[in-house]
């Protein structure tokens, strides 16, 4: 039900739009000044703010109507407002226009077009944000097949559809490259939210500084660069669903900002003093182990509870043989389309090379592997060589023979980033890709661990 604030001095005028208003499904909020009306706006959802102009201590210049409508525009509080004068000023209506005022009625007014007023601001207020979020929105979400056909994925798939049906909100894990974007996209697919946005977010690629911006949006002139107003992830994703991909990424900090959008859904636009509230449905993932990391004090335990009601677990690759197959003859057929080299085949040994492969990249390092096949292949016929998977199992045997003891999360993680970079020469992107990183997430990763990857060792 839209909420309506009603400011005016005089009980009567009040009583007479909260009436009107009321019975034509409106919910009524009633301030007997500015300064009330103010104490109000800042605390409650109001949809339209119905405004006297003129005050007991001022009856004539509507200058207590202006004030307000300036100090509205001080604290970006961005709520229609339709000025009331009983003086049949144009002055003082072209200023509250200038005000960013949407409209005006004279007093005594006739409720028909009271009600008129007030439900074409609402609504027009409406389009306008929802044109905002769409506009903001890069592209829409397309609806997206999930290959598989081994038991565990399919057993998994419909524990997905069944999640889908709730609001409830869903944490993925699984290692890099298997698919948990893809899944949250299903997820949303076969919910009920299925016409609406699917917005998704890499928070480990947002800097700390950016974060609030991101996420909740900003005023124009919240700061030296916010040259206009930006709508945030959670506005964007209202009605829809937003999935927040690399959640164990997240600062401390910004862990308990999230952690109260998603306890109550409140959040307040940088550059704002007024409370948004967002009814998007949280879909989360991450590769971390985040139980050792709740023991290590790096992620907090409440936030923990509130991001997997339900859990759901992608097992790797090389765990489901059959989806393997699946999988290839499908990105073959779908990389050689783009780069016009449709027929092409794998050799029997190649399937096999395929099958028996480990894949730590999982399906990114198995879409990436053909391809590269594809384009750099001279035949329609894919050999072993032409995958090039020496190059995968050569950083395994070079882990293998460096026999690492048994080491913290931390210290393994150093060590894989020091042991693909050598391999690839000091091709930090190379390095990045094969490890399933995003250019982003390597070179932070770079500077937390003091790697140079120009100055390692042999």
């Amino acid at each position: 039900m839209n909420r309506v604030l009603i400011v005016d001095d005089q009980l009567d005028v009040r009583m007479s739009a909260s009436i009107a208003l009321s019975n034509h499904g409106f919910s009524c909020v009633e301030a007997d000044s500015p300064l009330q009306a103010m104490k109000i706006v800042t605390s409650e959802q109001i949809d339209l703010i119905l405004l006297d102009m003129n005050y007991s201590s001022d009856t004539t210049s509507g200058q207590e109507g202006l004030t307000f409508l300036q100090q509205l525009h001080s604290k970006n509080i961005s709520v229609p407002v339709v000025v009331m004068t009983a003086w049949a000023s144009i002055d003082i209506a072209v200023q509250a226009m200038q005000l960013n005022a949407v409209d005006f009625i004279e007093k005594p007014w006739k409720n028909t077009r009271l009600v008129a007023i007030v439900k074409q601001q609402i609504d027009s207020a409406k389009l306008h944000k929802e044109n905002a979020r769409y506009t903001a929105l890069s592209r829409p979400s397309a609806t997206l097949e999930y290959l598989a056909k081994s038991p565990v994925m399919l057993e998994l798939l419909a524990k997905a559809k069944r999640a889908a049906l709730t609001d409830a909100n869903i944490l993925l894990t699984g290692e890099n490259g298997t698919g948990k974007s893809l899944l949250a996209n299903y997820i949303h697919q076969h919910s009920s939210r299925a016409d609406n946005r699917f917005v998704s977010v890499n928070m480990g690629a947002i800097p700390e500084s950016l974060f609030e911006s991101e996420l909740f949006g900003h005023k124009k002139g919240a700061f030296t660069d916010a040259k206009e107003n930006r709508l945030g992830r959670f506005d964007i994703a209202s009605d829809g669903t937003l999935f927040l991909d690399e959640i164990g990424t997240l600062g401390g900090n910004l862990q308990s900002k999230v952690l109260r959008v998603l306890e109550t859904g409140e959040y307040e636009v940088v550059g704002s003093s007024h409370t948004e509230k967002t009814n998007a449905r949280i879909i989360s993932a991450t590769n971390a182990n985040l139980d050792k990391m709740i023991a290590n004090e790096q992620f907090r335990r409440d936030l923990f509870f509130r991001i997997n009601t339900i859990e759901l677990h992608i097992p790797p690759l090389r765990e489901r043989p059959e989806d393997i197959t699946l999988l290839a003859g499908h990105l073959l057929n779908k990389h050689a389309t783009k780069y016009n080299r449709s027929g092409m085949t794998l050799s029997s040994a190649a399937h096999a090379a395929i099958l028996q492969h480990p894949w730590l990249g999982n399906v990114r390092e198995l879409s990436h592997c053909i391809e590269r096949a594809v384009i750099m292949s001279e035949f329609e016929i894919l050999d072993v060589n032409a995958l090039s998977l020496k190059l995968n199992t050569n950083i395994q045997s070079d882990n293998a023979r460096q026999n690492w003891p048994l080491m913290t999360l931390e210290e393994s993680e150093k060590r894989a980033l020091i042991t693909a970079i050598k391999h690839f020469q000091g091709n930090v992107i190379a390095a990045g890709e094969y490890l399933g990183m995003s250019k982003s997430a390597i070179y932070r990763r770079l500077e937390k661990f003091a790697i140079d990857p120009q100055n390692l060792e042999s």
